[in-house]
């Protein structure tokens, strides 16, 4: 691939491989002033990869990077910010008890040129939030902020640095829809400045809605390079799999048996102190999918904890088939026959240094293990099974997942639990950070579990996917029910108005 003209930004050639793993192979792609690129593929196809050696996190093994038609050495991230290159991050690098201005001024020198005293850092900050619309109080602490505001820091703490080149991971991965427009219009406004945009996706709307181009990437090569006003959903599908993709269209369940799950008047305090789940009731039933539609930070991820017994509630009860299960206990819970997907694979979904079939049998040792001894053969089969059966890419089940993508490391987590939820399947922002055909296959999943009878409690801030898995929805607002709807019954609209914590004509 040539370039006629120079690039703000260019990758010539990038080869990277790791012990088994061929992450890129003589990747090429370009980025111009003014220009958003989107960075499109499945999970493993060696994007990451290839933005962290763009920001000096990895080195490649062959190949070269261009700034402005000018070839550079980055060996570090300090080296990619003195080029103007800034990196969002899918998990923040936050200090959570320092404030807004000490994170976005932690690591400069006086050599920088920045302000780093407190009254003009904080006037800075407020300055540049204006102008590209990321307002934040300068003198919050990060633990005090919504998802969706530490992600603005993550933004202005590159432009307080003068970044012209931002590279984002997966930038609405965390966010709300109304969270993720915000971030579309700054990008936008960035873009309309003369700066350049390279971020990863899995989300095709994200492509069309902000991007001008797009590069895919398939088993760490290049796949193909588009125009968006010149490419189809389809195109970029069958580019991104190598085939046309069917995707799953969620149909609402046959018939309901008795109830599984029920939740009676619990409330819930959270870590600091306030009330966060307010006298909530709900049921599920064996196969049904009962979606739990918020902004994220309602009160949902703490409720989805006592469920799973990782959290004492305040007060209230909680019954599985009818017995009362002790809280606080996740054992209780397990044996029970509740599954949980976490929001956070890598804090509560997995251990990192630990291999992928270890992993995979984390909730259930006492079945592959005699007499204090791990049963290996067993362990291995039962991890070939699961690799196989959730498409896990790994280069053996003796890997170590902290060497794994994201989304593979997710698809562990959702194969674990969803064996251990025999009879509830709490599932957690189940498809965060899963491209188009994985989190198709999560999908195809839940709906096949609830067919066969389980019951199923979905949490997601994505309310496309709640419309199109849950039998029924519940809106929760600061801790509360406020509506529940029927599938049939349930509209953007209707929903949306509930999420701000309006009434409208739902509650």
């Amino acid at each position: 691939m040539e370039f006629s003209v120079p690039s703000a930004l260019a990758l010539r050639g990038i080869t990277k491989a790791f012990p088994g793993v061929l992450a890129n192979s003589d990747v090429t792609l370009s980025v111009g002033e003014g220009e958003v690129r989107a960075l499109l593929g499945e999970n493993g196809a060696g994007k990451s990869t290839l933005v962290k050696i763009l920001y000096g996190l990895y080195q490649p093994d062959s190949g070269s990077i261009e700034v402005d038609g000018r070839t550079v050495s980055i060996r570090s991230p300090r080296d990619a910010m003195t080029l103007g290159i800034g990196m969002i991050h899918q998990h923040f690098t936050l200090v959570p008890v320092h404030t807004v201005w000490e994170n976005i001024v932690l690591g400069l020198a006086p050599a920088d040129g920045r302000p780093l005293s407190r009254d003009a850092a904080a006037a800075e900050i407020d300055a540049l939030g204006k102008k590209y619309g990321l307002e934040v109080d300068p003198f919050a602490r990060i633990d005090q902020l919504s998802v969706g505001m530490q992600q603005k820091v993550e933004i202005l703490k590159a432009l307080y640095r003068r970044a012209r080149i931002l590279v984002l991971d997966e930038p609405t991965a965390v966010l709300t829809p109304g969270e993720a427009e915000n971030l579309f219009s700054f990008l936008r406004e960035f873009r309309s400045s003369g700066n350049t945009v390279l971020f990863i996706t899995h989300k095709l709307a994200e492509v069309f809605a902000v991007a001008d181009s797009v590069t895919v990437l398939r088993g760490g090569r290049n796949a193909g390079d588009f125009g968006v006003r010149d490419a189809s959903e389809s195109d970029l599908v069958t580019c991104m799999v190598g085939r046309e993709l069917v995707l799953t269209k969620g149909k609402p369940a046959g018939s309901t048996g008795n109830v599984v799950l029920d939740v009676r008047a619990l409330s819930i305090l959270g870590d600091r102190g306030n009330r966060v789940v307010d006298t909530l009731s709900l049921s599920v039933r064996e196969g049904e999918i009962l979606g739990i539609a918020g902004v994220s930070g309602n009160g949902q991820e703490e409720l989805a904890d006592v469920l799973c017994g990782l959290r004492i509630p305040e007060s209230g009860e909680i019954l599985l088939d009818g017995r009362p299960v002790r809280p606080g206990i996740p054992e209780a819970a397990f044996h029970a026959g509740t599954g949980y997907i976490p929001a956070d694979r890598h804090r509560e979904g997995l251990v990192l240094d630990m291999t992928v079939e270890e992993n995979l049998i984390l909730k259930n040792l006492s079945a592959y293990s005699r007499f204090g001894f791990l049963r290996m053969k067993k362990i291995r089969e039962n991890a070939e099974r699961l690799i196989k059966q959730f498409g896990i890419k790994t280069p053996s089940p003796a890997a170590k997942v902290k060497g794994l993508s994201g989304g593979n490391q997710q698809k562990i987590v959702a194969a674990r639990e969803i064996e251990a939820g025999s009879r509830l399947l709490v599932a957690v922002q189940p498809t965060r950070g899963l491209d188009l055909g994985a989190a198709d296959h999560v999908h195809r999943t839940l709906l096949d579990e609830r067919d066969r009878g389980k019951a199923v409690f979905l949490v997601s801030t994505e309310l496309s996917e709640v419309l199109k898995l849950s039998d029924r929805i519940a809106v929760i607002f600061r801790g509360r029910i406020l509506g529940e709807f029927k599938r049939s019954e349930a509209t953007v609209e209707k929903i949306g108005m509930l999420l701000a914590g309006g009434m409208g004509d739902a509650a």
